[in-house]
């Protein structure tokens, strides 16, 4: 015997609704047989309980949409199996949506998306199931919903709400900030204690219509709930009949108002868990379903959120829209404004659009100056923020003294254990290792090393850049086992806080990978380099300096490899990219000069390589300071790279006068008994049994370690909220 749809069970808290039942009234009093209730209230306890849950396998889905529509060999069909994960495994909704393509000529492509576009339509103009005559889709739901609505009407707002956010992990601490806009109460009595966010959460649990959703319990706020896509839907097509504007702008003031900054503890694990829902708001401004008016400070926060997750695109569409706003409401010299103009310059830095950062960055700087004087934070941290600038466009020696300025004020006003004084002290290490300064460079990041440590802990993403900069440091320093330990700490950690395709990974990829070469694990260093570029191209598009930087590592591979054309092809694109980006005279254009030319070496266009070369070593002595150009790794390799081709083409006293140079400065960096200064020794002995002069090559020196694009992280000083 079956008793079907028992979903309205009489219990001891709904004794005075008529409608409830008690089914014990109605069951048999025979011995034998079985009985099969099927309900989809929680509260149902008779007997033996089996959950049925969804379909998992996405084969399963298929074999029903295949049954049900009549159409076979769906098995590899990507549209099908587009269709069946969207319905996610809900036999009622596979059965509809068969039921209904079994009868039209529509693709599985035509009906997803009728599906999302009209989703109300389409489930009335299906035909009946058989089986299940007297329901559908939605009116299944809307059964459960009306007894839903007589035992907590907070629920079904809450589902309503819901259509406004995506379907995965809503949880308590995200709609508390909802009551700020909620004209009507209800939000706001949802959210005045975790147990009356639970009592509502649990009756849609009780019937079927929510899950707990266990996977993000983590260090950022209470687990999450998740819906069925179907029901989603359905959420958003019937229960929100019409846009309503107000419960949008609620669900854009929840998010917002959660989004933190990166100087909070665990900001990245919060920052995943809205990323999904700022996703889905996103479409509705695009769409222009939302006003803007007095949205302002929402866009400003949506922006951080998308720039700390590497959505670089989508976050100066946010910020752009914020400042023109607030430009229009407030006037351009206010301090909300201001706070835009210096996070849109952040911005336009990690685009590599570094004009448009300075222009931003030099606005925000004279505003805070003159509202707030020069020892507020915010106006330390756009000096600091200058100083990123400038290292970044080799302006070294102005980028030391912004770097100096925001370490004093920073000192004097916040302490020398603060976390703000700690980046820029990470970041003068940057600026020293840079410079070939690396004894200065070590004891600045083993102050800031330390430091975090004890006040972020071990695993903070911002603890984790330094420990990344000591690892580029060893390298530098031919540590090579030691790099390799800091670079997998770093970035087993930021795998496991943002998972393994976040932009700041990929810097640790690209790290290891140059590692790899220099330690001649080429076929390690191409899978390395392969996914950093991809990665990269994905997140940054093909001219951005960073793309550029792993298209110059692969370029390197390839001439150690043999692959000489391929390597040519590389190399031209990134020095393209650089000098329009960038600049000739850059120094990390330079780098691609002197690795171009190391590439002509390697094919024999001797001339062409010597052009490359005195083109970067004359850039590297106009760009960096004299007094610390003899330590400047990628000045000591072109040096020693001419120093090769003088040897190579019997040029002994120019080869002599490159190779003592080049033997000075890496006696400073690497020590006297390196094995690159060993190197440049017995070159030196051998130029002593060459002829004076002559055209023929008589020795052929190996060549020096191609320079690799750094990754080093300098942490930004921090982005700021309105």
């Amino acid at each position: 015997m079956i008793y079907d749809n028992y979903d309205n069970p009489r219990i001891p808290g709904n004794a005075a609704d008529r409608s409830a039942i008690d089914i014990r009234r109605f069951l048999p009093e025979s011995d034998h047989g079985s009985i099969v209730i099927t309900t989809r209230s929680s509260q149902v306890s008779q007997g033996h309980r089996i959950h049925v849950q969804k379909l998992l396998d996405v084969r399963e889905g298929l074999e029903i949409l295949s049954y049900t529509s009549g159409r076979k060999g769906i098995e590899n069909d990507p549209a099908a199996i587009e269709l069946v994960k969207e319905l996610d495994g809900l036999p009622l909704a596979l059965c509809t949506a068969g039921a209904y393509l079994e009868h039209v000529a529509l693709s599985f492509s035509k009906y997803l998306q009728l599906y999302k576009t009209s989703w109300l339509k389409l489930q009335t103009t299906s035909p009946q199931l058989g089986s299940y005559e007297d329901r559908s889709l939605y009116t299944t739901w809307q059964i459960t919903l009306n007894q839903i609505q007589q035992r907590n009407a907070a629920s079904v707002q809450l589902l309503k709400l819901w259509a406004y956010f995506d379907r995965q992990d809503l949880w308590f601490e995200l709609l508390r900030h909802g009551s700020s806009m909620d004209n009507e109460g209800w939000i706001q009595k949802l959210t005045e204690d975790e147990l009356s966010f639970s009592e509502a959460i649990r009756l849609l649990c009780n019937y079927g219509l929510v899950d707990a959703d266990l996977s993000f319990r983590q260090l950022s706020g209470s687990s999450g709930y998740s819906i069925h896509s179907c029901v989603h839907s359905w959420s958003m097509s019937v229960l929100n009949k019409e846009w309503d504007e107000k419960l949008a702008r609620l669900a854009f003031t929840c998010i917002a108002s959660e989004v933190p900054t990166t100087n909070e503890k665990n900001w990245w694990l919060l920052q995943r868990r809205l990323l999904q829902h700022a996703t889905r708001l996103e479409h509705f401004i695009v769409d222009g379903k939302v006003d803007g008016d007095g949205m302002d400070w929402i866009l400003h926060n949506l922006g951080i959120l998308y720039s700390d997750q590497g959505k670089l695109a989508e976050a100066e569409a946010m910020y752009n829209r914020a400042l023109q706003g607030k430009e229009e409401a407030l006037g351009p010299k206010h301090l909300s404004t201001l706070h835009t103009v210096n996070n849109l310059g952040l911005l336009y830095a990690d685009q590599g659009k570094l004009a448009d950062a300075e222009a931003m960055c030099n606005r925000g700087l004279q505003g805070f100056e003159e509202a707030l004087g020069l020892r507020h934070i915010s106006t330390l941290g756009l000096v600091h923020n200058l100083g990123n600038l400038y290292k970044d466009q080799g302006k070294l020696a102005e980028a030391e003294a912004m770097y100096n300025r925001a370490l004093q004020g920073c000192e004097e006003v916040l302490g020398l254990k603060h976390t703000l004084t700690l980046l820029t002290i990470n970041n003068l290490g940057v600026l020293y290792a840079d410079q070939g300064k690396l004894a200065e460079a070590e004891a600045m990041y083993n102050q800031a090393l330390q430091g975090k440590e004890e006040a972020l802990g071990p695993k903070h993403l911002s603890t984790l850049d330094t420990v990344n900069n000591l690892g580029l440091l060893y390298a530098d320093q031919g540590k090579l086992a030691d790099a390799e330990a800091m670079y997998n700490r770093a970035l087993q950690g930021k795998e496991e806080a943002l998972g393994p395709k976040h932009i700041s990974i990929l810097d640790i990829v690209n790290d290891l990978g140059n590692l790899y070469a220099n330690q001649g694990k080429l076929a390690e260093a191409e899978a390395m380099y392969n996914r950093a570029l991809q990665g990269r191209e994905e997140a940054l598009g093909l001219k951005h300096t960073s793309t550029l930087n792993i298209v110059n590592d692969l370029g390197l591979l390839y001439a150690h490899q043999g692959k000489l054309v391929e390597a040519e092809a590389m190399c031209n694109r990134a020095l393209q990219g650089k000098e329009e980006a960038l600049g000739p005279k850059h120094t990390l254009t330079l780098d691609t000069v002197n690795n171009l030319g190391l590439l002509y070496a390697n094919q024999g266009k001797l001339a062409e390589a010597e052009a490359m070369y005195n083109r970067a070593l004359q850039g590297y002595e106009g760009a960096i300071a004299p007094k610390f150009l003899s330590s400047y790794l990628p000045a000591l390799n072109t040096m020693l790279n001419l120093g090769n081709l003088f040897s190579r083409t019997g040029r002994k006293d120019m080869a002599k006068v490159m190779y003592t140079r080049a033997l000075s400065g890496y006696t400073i960096v690497q020590g006297p008994f390196s094995k690159r200064c060993i190197q440049i020794e017995g070159q030196l002995q051998a130029l002593q049994l060459m002829p004076v002069e002559t055209e023929t090559p008589q020795h052929v020196p190996s060549e020096a370690r191609m320079p690799k694009e750094k990754s080093r992280v300098r942490r930004l000083f921090h982005k700021l909220r309105t």
